[in-house]
């Protein structure tokens, strides 16, 4: 049989965009060469980088792509960079025996699949972790700067990296960031897609550089110590990407509250469709405010921190006492409870930060959540399924598909009773599709289908392994690993890790943020027959 599919084509370029990687493996080795690190993890993934990419790009290339070769070099571009992402964690946990000795001791990221979970996760900005501890005793400030580098390139998408700076791929782009970017499609800023990618990269590294600043100002004029410059860039590589990995155990918990502020309007700006700043920048202002899904997106937002807001200022969203089965201190339940309770600015602060950094899918944590009360923790539950904007870093369902979901659920009510009426379903002021509508239907049952399946999978897993989980520990992490969210509840809380699943189960998570990150239907089209045959 005869395939429809030009895989050489698709996996040359998967070559190309390998041999480039090795370009962005510069800044964590001049960070390892500047604390006197060996550099020895980065110039081995260079190598194995240019070696693998060159040998691939020897294929048969294609100029002419269609969208099939597109859909296959995306999905298997994300699977390759995981793969060869993971090489810096295991040449530093294991060196090159016999010749080299371990970098460093012995890590939870000795085990190739803990790499490879630990990889995926900084790709797909899910910020999902593994490591069993957190510091710079562990691992080197090279290693822990590409942790938090690979979000940073997963969050605007590598492969509308690549379409912005590699002329062989303009041609045929428009599958390539269809393929890849996040929601239900991507506004053409240009009549050239590579200038629509090089606009939306660059506003994304423009916001990105003004966090760095911000946040490192803090540290020169004296307000917040702990924001050296090593964690300001650090911050500023996983906030613009929803990532939220931070080279701190306690992620933001352990900066100050001036800290926490200025992340939570970059966590916003993340979440947003990027396209909204470049019709800012170009003299359209007004076009953010009257965008119905960024209304929406700031709405529920808005609702939730309400919400949240008051259950912690009132107590009764906090827990009294641990639950059964948990190792809650009691004096830390005490101290939580006096930092929040009729204390208006820190409540405020912690519901605001939490809420936005859950719904656009950032994962940071201001403060351990599991000590909050079941009403509140459901409602962050809740906010695991929203999601950010289309053309967003965000993950998750996304607004523009519930928005979608709602107002085509309006019309047929209307139809119901006005059955000879005409009522297409407007965004942005123009007629959506129905293809389209019938598109983001089938995306939203495929997810909650996926999700439900996984969290019973989870679930027997966890008995089986001897580690058995809670429904609400389950369904935390799976929603965050799908949604490509980060922390969930319980062990997966935002002070815990995914360390203690088992292989299989790490695995299967590892494959559920390669295809949450890439909405699903571009790979799963892959395991069609039809998608194959002639």
């Amino acid at each position: 049989m005869k395939l429809r599919v030009d895989y050489k084509a698709s996996l040359s370029l998967v070559g190309t965009v390998l041999k480039y990687l090795s370009v962005p493996l510069c800044l964590p080795l001049v960070v390892a060469l500047y604390y006197g690190e060996t550099v020895l993890p980065f110039v081995v993934t260079m190598a194995v980088t240019v070696a693998v990419g060159t040998a691939l790009e020897r294929l048969e290339p294609d100029p002419d792509l269609r969208a099939r070769e597109g859909f296959l070099m995306v999905a298997v571009t994300w699977l390759a960079v995981t793969i060869v992402g993971s090489v810096p964690y295991l040449v530093e946990a294991h060196g090159l025996p016999p010749l080299f000795a371990p970098i460093k001791p012995a890590s939870t990221l000795a085990n190739p699949v803990n790499a490879l979970f630990e990889t995926m996760s900084g790709f797909t900005t899910t910020g999902a972790t593994l490591l069993g501890e957190i510091s710079f005793d562990a691992h080197t400030r090279g290693v822990m700067m590409w942790r938090q580098l690979t979000q940073w390139l997963g969050g605007m998408g590598i492969v509308v990296l690549a379409v912005a700076i590699l002329p062989e791929l303009s041609v045929g782009g428009a599958q390539l960031m269809d393929a890849e970017a996040p929601g239900p499609g991507i506004e053409k800023l240009s009549p050239r897609i590579a200038e629509t990618a090089r606009a939306l990269w660059g506003a994304y590294l423009g916001f990105t550089v003004l966090e760095i600043v911000l946040l490192y100002s803090l540290f020169v004029l004296g307000i917040d110590p702990q924001m050296t410059f090593y964690n300001a860039v650090a911050h500023g590589l996983t906030t613009l990407p929803t990532g939220g990995f931070s080279p701190e155990a306690r992620s933001i918990e352990a900066f100050s509250a001036t800290a926490q502020w200025i992340i939570i309007p970059f966590m916003i700006v993340a979440g947003t469709n990027f396209a909204l700043f470049w019709h800012a920048l170009t003299g359209n202002p007004r076009r953010i405010v009257e965008d119905s899904e960024f209304r929406t997106y700031v709405g529920i937002m808005a609702a939730l921190t309400a919400i949240v807001s008051v259950l912690l200022v009132t107590g009764s969203g906090l827990l009294s006492a641990a639950p059964a089965g948990e190792t809650f201190d009691a004096a830390y339940l005490e101290s939580a409870r006096q930092v929040l309770v009729g204390q208006i600015e820190p409540a405020v602060r912690h519901a605001t930060f939490q809420v936005v950094s859950i719904v656009t899918t950032t994962g940071y944590a201001s403060i351990d959540f599991n000590a909050w009360g079941p009403s509140a923790q459901y409602l962050l539950l809740f906010a695991m399924f929203v999601g950010g904007s289309a053309g967003s870093t965000g993950g998750a369902v996304k607004i523009v598909r519930w928005y979608v979901i709602v107002k085509s659920v309006r019309r047929e009510l209307f139809t119901t009773s006005h059955p000879k009426a005409v009522r297409p379903v407007r965004l942005a002021g123009k007629a959506l599709d129905e293809r389209a509508i019938r598109g983001i239907y089938a995306f939203t049952l495929l997810y909650f289908v996926i999700f439900f399946v996984s969290v019973g999978l989870l679930f027997l897993d966890s008995n089986r392994y001897g580690q058995p989980l809670t429904v609400l520990e389950a369904m935390s992490a799976i929603a965050a690993t799908l949604g490509n969210v980060g922390p969930g509840f319980g062990v997966v809380g935002p002070m815990g890790s995914y360390l203690d699943f088992s292989n299989a189960a790490k695995l299967f998570m590892v494959g559920l943020m390669w295809i949450g990150r890439l909405e699903i239907l571009p790979v799963l089209v892959l395991l069609t027959p039809e998608y194959w045959r002639r």
